[in-house]
């Protein structure tokens, strides 16, 4: 029953612009925070953004402050990731995240979609 659905990755050149978009179905998607993972060969996931319930914190991590910019639209159920100035170091899988409090703390992932920045 409950889903998220991330789309938007692809093959960018450096420089480029990507918008990565992840839409949440079968919970209640206003009442939790969201964030971006991401995951390279070799190397650990990581938290690449996370922002509030209601929209008004967000956090990065250092490598992609400036560059990235998560948003979130409560009414359509989606997160957003807008990343500019891509490097082929921000070639990895990217994840979305849910995160809700409550009686019980429940915690929701997608699968997944891949970015490659590469010329």
């Amino acid at each position: 029953q409950v889903q998220l659905v991330e789309s938007g990755g692809g093959l960018v050149q450096p420089g480029g612009s990507l918008r990565l978009s992840c839409e949440g179905s079968g919970f209640t998607f206003s009442s939790f925070a969201m964030s971006w993972y991401r995951q390279a060969p070799g190397k650990e996931r990581e938290l690449v953004a996370g922002i509030s319930s209601v929209g008004n914190s967000r956090n990065y991590v250092d490598s992609v402050k400036g560059r990235f910019t998560i948003s979130r639209d409560n009414a359509k159920n989606t997160v957003y990731l807008q990343m500019n100035s891509l490097k082929p170091e921000d070639t990895a899988v990217y994840y979305c995240h849910a995160r809700g409090g409550g009686p019980r703390t429940m915690i929701y992932w997608g699968k997944g979609t891949l970015v490659t920045v590469s010329s």
